[in-house]
């Protein structure tokens, strides 16, 4: 080895060894000018000498070369929200519940820190791979921008392969400093650290981002086979071993008064601390215990948040302003004269409907409290009364529709009003805004403006009409120059391949959700049977009802559609479920029902493929040995889950002897 090169391997020892104890440890051994000029003769050998730079280089937090886009990729497993609780009453439910299932339990709280959810993805110790949280699924690849933040390891302590799941943000003095900067250029400040972390690390230059000051707080990992833990608190040690930044205001607590007592005490000092947090996270600590109890398909059912009650303040309702959605349902916002109010400065809040509005006797003129429901959604509480203006008359929503003039209907059953005028303008919009939505077609850069603006301009008439866009077509629209449109047009483009369940969901079907479009695409596979599909075939399917299946049908059989659906086509939008049909493979019987765990390092296939072929065969795969794992697959080094399968009496197969199993199978 050079000297060079030697070199350039201390400056990384040193580098690293101080960012950890300056950005984790909040311990720092030296002053920042050693640590920028040792930085600074890093960089410049790493300029003079490009073979010497690497991926986990410390000068890579400085930032890239800027990004066009940020691609979307799906997460290995699935990054799941946490249901909500408001009171002590629902924690208490909460309790009793995890109680009735798994007995006695111990809680690990942790504080709920107001940022951006992010995955980060290591190959034998390296940091290759974050993304956001996106819808769960698929998220954004924001990797660069994530490289910027000192307080994410490029590399740990160990060689492991595996997924570390956190809070990216923004502290309140980076926040403070940012804004100050904003406003000494003239521009809109952000209106809390939370926004601010989002939009930083969806700068497409992550020089900007670098320049914004972020850290993280890890809390979980996807898959536990590499860690010794049998406990949430154990795991958030063995991430502090490995180099991570986990929150230190964790408390382990032995039942649901000691939560409140938590609760309490965060809900008092939550000003104090030097980022925001916008509630507590309350864990079944013991991870077997979680394993047991399991998940639904939104969230695990041994984790609850927390969310502080909403701050309450008090404004001038100035109007109230209709807006039509793409179902046709009119719905009131009331107009505010701005106020700040939990972080934000709000100028809008929900009404609802008609009937709230008559049931709390809102009128134009009031002086009303406001609040955010769970610190997210304005929401209009009360009048004051005694602070009325003389003059103000009861509110009563129009008889017609605010954009076509049709008369509004109220359906029986519903208290929304509702325009049923099909060629109705409002409603034609949203439907092209939804279309192009991110869990529909996802059409990158085909914003609402850009959607006005066509509809506007004659351009657009309906969804098929987007493929029909060109050049010409874009060009004259407001602040639409040659690569904005290139870039349009290329999205456009990439829509087509999307599978079916994306363009059922874009196409707006009452009552048809992303979860029902992701079931009818894999269950018939084209657009084409769908079209075949009666209600009482529908009905079969679990959780379809009779008014999403009449909804369905209805939609379908419509020769309008018949005639959207074939414009589609003639511009090659794809009519076909593209993913897994999972639920028509019928499995085979060694593996059908079957929980099973993979535990130690594979070698002739990776563990996503192992547990895709497993899942094909009807199996369950989890990440923790429980007395009801009916299988353990065991690779080398697979540690203490192969120790737990020999205690429980699991079944134990090596990985020749899954090999020669799918050989078997397979024929």
């Amino acid at each position: 080895m050079s000297q060079l090169q030697e070199r350039v391997e201390t400056l990384h020892e040193l580098l690293n060894q101080y960012s950890y104890e300056y950005y984790v440890q909040d311990n720092p051994s030296v002053p920042d000018s050693e640590y920028d000029k040792l930085l600074r003769e890093l960089i410049d050998l790493e300029e003079a000498h490009p073979e010497f730079r690497s991926p986990d280089s410390p000068t890579v937090r400085v930032g890239g070369q800027a990004q066009s886009t940020f691609e979307k990729v799906n997460h290995d497993t699935p990054m799941l929200s946490l249901g909500n609780a408001f009171n002590e009453e629902e924690l208490r439910k909460f309790d009793q519940r995890i109680r009735e299932q798994v007995g006695q339990v111990e809680y690990m709280c942790e504080l709920k820190i107001d940022g951006l959810a992010v995955s980060l993805k290591y190959e034998n110790g390296r940091f290759v791979q974050g993304l956001t949280r996106g819808d769960g699924t698929t998220g954004e690849d924001i990797t660069e921008n994530l490289r910027t933040i000192h307080a994410i390891p490029l590399k740990i302590k160990e060689p492991l392969t595996f997924e570390v799941r956190g809070e990216a943000y923004m502290p309140r003095q980076s926040f403070l400093s940012l804004n100050e900067e904003k406003e000494a250029n003239g521009e809109q400040p952000f209106a809390n650290p939370r926004n601010a972390a989002a939009g930083s690390l969806r700068q497409l230059n992550s020089k900007l981002a670098a320049k914004r000051k972020l850290s993280v707080f890890l809390y979980s990992v996807n898959d536990f086979t590499h860690f010794n833990a049998e406990t949430q608190s154990e795991a958030l040690d063995e991430l502090d071993q490995l180099g991570y930044k986990t929150n230190q205001e964790r408390q382990r607590v032995d039942n649901i008064d000691e939560v409140l007592a938590y609760i309490e005490k965060w809900t008092e000092h939550r000003e104090e601390l030097p980022y925001d947090i916008d509630g507590i996270v309350i864990k079944v600590n013991n991870l077997e215990q979680q394993q047991e109890m399991g998940f639904t398909q939104k969230s695990p059912r041994w984790a609850i948040a927390y969310k502080f009650p909403a701050e309450e303040v008090v404004t001038t309702l100035t109007d109230i302003e209709l807006s039509i959605g793409r179902t046709g349902v009119v719905t009131p916002t009331a107009i505010l004269e701005p106020v700040r109010v939990a972080g934000t400065t709000v100028s809008r809040a929900s009404l609802h409907n008609e009937d709230l509005i008559h049931e709390k006797d809102i009128r134009i003129g009031d002086s009303v409290v406001i609040k955010k429901a769970g610190d997210i959604i304005p929401e209009v509480i009360k009048p004051i009364l005694d602070r009325r203006p003389e003059g103000t008359e009861t509110y009563h929503m129009p008889t017609h529709c605010p954009s076509c003039g049709h008369e509004l209907v109220r359906i029986e059953g519903e208290v929304a009003l509702r325009c049923i005028n099909p060629k109705c303008q409002a409603q034609l919009v949203e439907g092209l805004i939804h279309f192009v939505s991110r869990q529909a077609m996802n059409i990158d850069g085909l914003g609402e403006k850009i959607i006005h603006q066509l509809y506007e301009h004659n351009v657009i008439r309906d969804i098929a009409d987007i493929y029909y866009l060109t050049e010409e077509d874009l060009l004259p629209l407001e602040r639409m120059g040659a690569k904005k449109v290139e870039n349009l047009l290329e999205a456009i483009e990439r829509s087509k391949a999307n599978s079916l369940e994306h363009l059922l969901f874009g196409l707006g079907i009452r009552h048809l959700g992303v979860k029902a479009s992701q079931v009818l695409a894999e269950k018939y596979g084209s657009i084409d049977h769908l079209f075949h599909v009666t209600e009482d075939e529908l009905m079969e399917i679990p959780d379809f009802g009779h008014k999403l299946a009449q909804s369905v049908v209805t939609y379908l059989e419509n020769d309008d559609i018949i005639a959207l659906i074939n414009k589609l086509k003639d511009k090659d939008v794809n009519m076909d479920y593209k993913g897994v049909k999972r639920t028509e493979v019928d499995g085979h019987p060694d593996f059908k029902d079957k929980t099973i765990v993979l535990t130690g390092k594979l070698h002739q296939m990776t563990r996503k493929e192992a547990s895709n072929w497993l899942e094909l065969q009807g199996a369950k795969v989890t990440s923790s040995v429980t007395k009801k794992t009916d299988l353990v697959i065991a690779g080398e080094d697979a540690g203490s889950k192969l120790d737990k399968a020999k205690k429980f009496d699991t079944p134990i197969w090596s990985e020749e002897d899954f090999v020669d199993k799918q050989k078997e199978i397979e024929g």
